[in-house]
């Protein structure tokens, strides 16, 4: 059990882009790529590890074999052999659809899938790019019923122009969309159950419309205008600053000038490096592996300390 790295999983979505070869440089294989999940245990989507012995290995065997390990014993506990978050990256060269999540006992009830609250990090974002996040007055279901019908949705919705380092927090239930012109890394529940409710009547490369969850949604939306969405955090140079702690997972930046030490022995439970800048050399007690922007490294539970190693790098640092 070292630091482990994964294959990028990449998925073509009818509004993505080439960002992630040319920002990330990932190998991407169209001018279409939305998405690279780089920490994934969904079904028929599962991370293989790209480094070292266990090269090859799917996560979830990973995890059969060494849980304790690996997630952590409370991790074990809460959630058994599951890994309870999916990490992205995602571009959009197009608005996405507008959408919402259903909270953890919709989604198991109808989808027997956990809920998926996520947090979004901009990394890179043209002039005038936006994001949606929750609408702009409070809402009857009557008259947002009634905005669909008249497609009249995008009036009724709360618009946030973004730029590089800006960090929001979706929780389940809010109505959202990242918009063109966004490049962000995403942390979440492990989840894919989407509501999807309007698409800006685009059509799939097959002529065809995509399908909406409009009933579904229905009840698992929030109506009420909040203004909850911003992470506002410290950027203190070369410490962890805090930015999300919430039941799913906590986050923090890291802004590092100079080599770095972090002692996770009171730490029952894995931690993720997401890099969105730079580069870094991050080691833990059994070996050591290179991280540069766009790439993810998942620490095991059992590392007690770790170090990295850079002149300069922008870290995301997730656990639970």
């Amino acid at each position: 059990m070292y630091p482990l790295k994964f294959q990028s999983i990449l998925k073509e979505r009818l509004w993505g882009g080439t960002k992630l070869k040319e920002v990330l440089n990932k190998p991407i294989a169209s001018d279409i790529t939305g998405e690279s999940w780089e920490l994934s245990t969904v079904s028929g989507d599962v991370s293989v590890v790209s480094n070292g012995v266990l090269a090859n290995t799917p996560l979830n065997t990973l995890i059969d074999e060494f849980p304790e390990a690996l997630l952590g014993k409370s991790v074990v506990e809460r959630f058994g052999k599951e890994f309870p978050i999916l990490i992205k990256f995602i571009d959009a060269k197009q608005d996405l659809s507008i959408q919402l999540h259903p909270n953890d006992e919709l989604a198991l009830k109808r989808h027997n899938s956990f809920g998926k609250t996520e947090m979004w990090y901009v990394m890179d974002a043209d002039a005038g790019a936006e994001l949606i996040v929750g609408f702009n007055k409070d809402v009857t279901k009557a008259e947002y019923a009634k905005s669909l019908a008249d497609d009249a949705l995008p009036n009724l919705l709360n618009y946030e122009p973004v730029k590089e380092g800006d960090t929001f927090f979706i929780n389940t239930g809010k109505i959202h969309a990242i918009g063109a012109g966004v490049l962000l890394a995403e942390i979440q529940q492990t989840s894919d159950v989407t509501y999807r409710v309007f698409d800006f009547n685009r059509k799939d490369k097959d002529g065809n419309f995509r399908e909406l969850h409009t009933e579904m949604a229905l009840d698992a939306m929030d109506y009420d205008k909040k203004d909850d969405f911003r992470v506002i955090y410290g950027t203190v140079l070369d410490k962890a600053n805090d930015m999300v702690d919430c039941p799913y997972f906590r986050t923090n930046f890291l802004n590092l000038t100079k080599d770095f030490e972090q002692d996770l022995a009171a730490r029952d439970a894995f931690t993720i490096y997401m890099c969105v800048s730079g580069t870094a050399s991050i080691s833990a007690d059994n070996g050591e592996v290179a991280i540069k922007k766009g790439e993810t490294v998942l620490i095991p539970a059992l590392a007690n300390r770790i170090r990295i190693k850079t002149d300069g790098t922008k870290l995301l640092e997730v656990t639970i």
